[in-house]
């Protein structure tokens, strides 16, 4: 199974974007954009004119993870912006979340959804069928460097046994603590997508050509351990 990584875009050089974005083009798969509020979680980072930014150099699709109180004031603005994805939490659109889904695929985006670690798998259960990008949170949300909570991968490994046993499309992605200590746990329960921050990525070399190079060295030497 190829994993696939989503560098995350907060964690980057803003001084270096347009540099940095031509070495990631040609080595990642996805681009992570995190949109904070400071009211669902207490921090702010990303915006939608960022996203509109980030499209004219991004030449992988970019992914917009909404940790926002109220996601539906968000949707439309990212999409006219650029997002190819847009994520959700679970915890902030399960009184609407058909009319959210929708919603995202009219304005021809691919839908996502993201859970918080203490939420569980069941919480959106019945619309599993309808999503493109599951996202399970690793750590608590809204900021970057926390330890990674071991209990995931049992999430992990029931996402896995679902989209197998249902025909389920969806990618399953990993957000929050994705580097060498815990690539090969994730990689053996079943994620499929890696977001990677300083840990994992922008952490590894001031280069960021030779950052890239040392995080495919890490993954593939951990998960053939």
């Amino acid at each position: 199974m190829k994993v696939e990584f989503s560098p995350s875009l907060m964690c980057m050089d803003f001084l270096k974007m347009e540099e940095q974005f031509n070495i990631l083009n040609d080595k990642v798969d996805m681009y992570h954009i995190d949109i904070m509020d400071g009211h669902f979680c207490k921090n702010i980072t990303l915006s939608p004119d960022l996203v509109k930014t980030f499209s004219k150099v991004a030449k992988k699709p970019m992914d917009v993870h909404l940790m926002t109180t109220n996601p539906t004031d968000w949707i439309e603005k990212v999409a006219e912006a650029g997002a190819e994805y847009i994520s959700p939490h679970a915890e902030t659109i399960n009184g609407d979340a058909f009319r959210v889904m929708n919603m995202i695929k009219s304005l021809g985006c691919k839908t996502g959804v993201v859970l918080n670690p203490a939420t569980p798998l069941s919480y959106v259960k019945h619309y599993l069928n309808r999503i493109d990008l599951l996202t399970i949170m690793t750590v608590d949300v809204g900021f970057a460097g926390q330890p990674f909570i071991e209990e995931m991968l049992d999430k992990i490994k029931e996402a896995k046994e679902l989209k197998e046993k249902y025909g389920y499309t969806y990618k399953i992605q990993i957000d929050g603590s994705c580097n060498p200590k815990t690539y090969k746990r994730m990689y053996d329960a079943g994620a499929e997508v890696l977001i990677v921050g300083s840990s994992g990525l922008f952490g590894l070399n001031e280069d960021l050509n030779k950052a890239c190079d040392q995080m495919f060295e890490d993954f593939n030497r951990a998960i053939a351990e």
